[in-house]
């Protein structure tokens, strides 16, 4: 990341480590504007928080302020309160604070995201909220660029991770009447970030309060955006019954069934939808002429990062749009989808070479070391079922390469730490197993072993419970027999002859 310029305008980011936060700091950063950040402590585990200057405060407090507005020339405001109960009132006080602030530092623009909604119909109380915001930032002296959008698809948002929960959990639902009907047009969130920073560098616009309309290029029901996630995720078309008497107090009980969203973040969002929430001008092109995802391209860059498990190499052809909508480490733990996982760790007296390398062994005649009637009975019920069974084998009993078949495998990553096979049995859901080498002091390495597990709907879930005893009694043994044959090999590294011992693999 290079150094931003010293005379370079100041950003004030409010709100830095949310969501749309998190996420345009580094944007900024990698576009070399200079970045503070006015946060209520000192955020943890930020991979940018060294690159920007951190100042500590609190909306609610204007005597905490003034530090962190002197020198700016920009600010960001991206601070909501869906998850209070009294967020209306929490956040027209904010925004007060902010003008007052901002006006006392001479700061010429003010850049704020907000939502899409017609004014003259009745809103609710989160899109209400939003616009009133923007007023009050506009009543004083400083220019405002308000962003309205609606829901934003990516990984970590609350609204796509709703409609993921919603879609994957459940194959039937009864729903209030607006899903059928309420319009949004949703925008993948590294659409908006470019918006974002094409409006701070953008500068005032031609009204003192410009209203910026952005989204993506698709209007759809709720029911079409859950039938669109669906169909990207593999899934089978869901069941909706519209029903009038379904009210948000309703529907929300049942999102904080299958989500596992905040209670009061989950209203708000509901309340919401019964609103339509399109574009209705151009006035995006006056901020940027770039050309938006569609919303399918977005639901798949965000739940294709599952797929790609946090692989830096499959990341190189991504897009910087494609690569906002991906789950990042800091996101909440609502985000992100499922993943299940098994977990085991050994350690043994061996090299990171000798013990990738007899990972690298698995599988063929060699066998799974250990509880080979198991694996043997589920290649026989993969078989009955469609699937490919144990029979394919591997090609070599040594030499492997990514994408060749292994068993019911296929051969997903190697690297020079790492090994990883991606199942091709039918499972209802997407499944790998992976070994990560980690070299310790003393000539050791510590093997971690893992099986994770996507699952594919409510079936998918249920599918991955019955097993979990089996699993704890197979990987186990399975990854101590595979470090005790690292230490065999490694301490006969020099007898040409060696083979590995498939009496211990068995």
């Amino acid at each position: 990341m290079t150094t931003p310029p010293d005379r370079a305008p100041v950003v004030l980011v409010l709100g830095a480590t949310g969501y749309v936060g998190g996420r345009l700091v580094p944007e900024l950063l990698a576009h070399d504007h200079r970045v503070r950040c006015l946060v209520r402590t000192p955020p943890t585990g930020l991979p940018w928080t060294d690159d920007v200057e951190l100042v500590q405060g609190d909306l609610t407090d204007p005597d905490s302020l003034g530090d962190a507005f002197d020198g700016v020339d920009t600010v960001v405001y991206l601070v909501h309160s869906l998850d209070e109960d009294d967020f209306e009132r929490t956040e027209l006080r904010s925004a007060a604070n902010v003008r007052e602030a901002a006006e006392a530092a001479g700061v010429d623009h003010i850049v704020y995201m907000s939502g899409l909604g017609d004014d003259r119909e009745d809103l609710s109380p989160h899109l209400r909220s939003r616009h009133e915001v923007g007023v009050e930032l506009a009543r004083g002296d400083v220019a405002v660029t308000e962003l309205r959008a609606a829901i934003i698809l990516g990984a970590g948002s609350a609204s796509f991770e709703m409609l993921r929960s919603l879609t994957e959990v459940l194959p039937a639902m009864i729903a209030p009447t607006w899903v059928t009907t309420t319009v949004v047009q949703p925008i993948a969130i590294g659409d908006a970030l470019r918006y974002l920073r094409k409006a701070i560098e953008r500068g005032p616009g031609d009204e003192r309060h410009d209203i910026v309309e952005i989204g993506g290029p698709d209007q759809l029901t709720y029911r079409e955006l859950i039938d669109l996630y669906a169909k990207v995720a593999g899934l089978p078309r869901r069941r909706i019954i519209p029903v009038p008497f379904v009210t948000p107090r309703l529907s929300t009980h049942w999102v904080n069934l299958v989500s596992p969203l905040p209670r009061q973040l989950a209203k708000s969002l509901i309340d919401s939808l019964r609103n339509d929430v399109v574009v209705t001008d151009d006035s995006a092109f006056t901020v940027s002429t770039h050309i938006p995802l569609t919303a399918r391209a977005a639901i798949e860059t965000a739940i294709s990062a599952i797929q790609d498990l946090e692989i830096p190499t499959r990341w190189s052809g991504v897009t910087a749009e494609e690569r906002a909508g991906r789950p990042r480490p800091w996101d909440p733990d609502w985000a992100g989808g499922t993943v299940y996982e098994y977990v085991t760790h050994t350690e043994v007296q061996a090299s990171p070479a000798t013990a990738l390398r007899t990972v690298q062994g698995v599988g063929g005649d060699r066998g799974w070391y250990g509880f080979a009637f198991l694996w043997a009975i589920r290649g026989a019920l993969d078989k009955i079922v469609g699937g490919v069974g144990l029979r394919r084998g591997r090609r070599h009993p040594d030499d492997i390469t990514v994408g060749e078949a292994l068993d019911f495998w296929r051969v997903d990553a190697m690297e020079p730490d790492l090994f990883r096979l991606r199942a091709e049995m039918k499972v209802p859901g997407e499944a790998w197993l992976e070994w990560t080498m980690h070299e310790r002091p003393g000539g050791c390495t510590c093997i971690e072993q893992k099986a994770r597990y996507v699952p594919r709907g409510l079936f998918g879930r249920l599918y991955w419970w019955p097993l979990w005893p089996v699993h704890a009694v197979l990987f186990p043994v399975m990854l101590r027999r595979i470090g005790r044959e690292a230490e065999r090999v490694e301490a006969l590294a020099g007898d040409e002859s060696l083979e590995p011992d498939t009496a211990l693999a068995g």
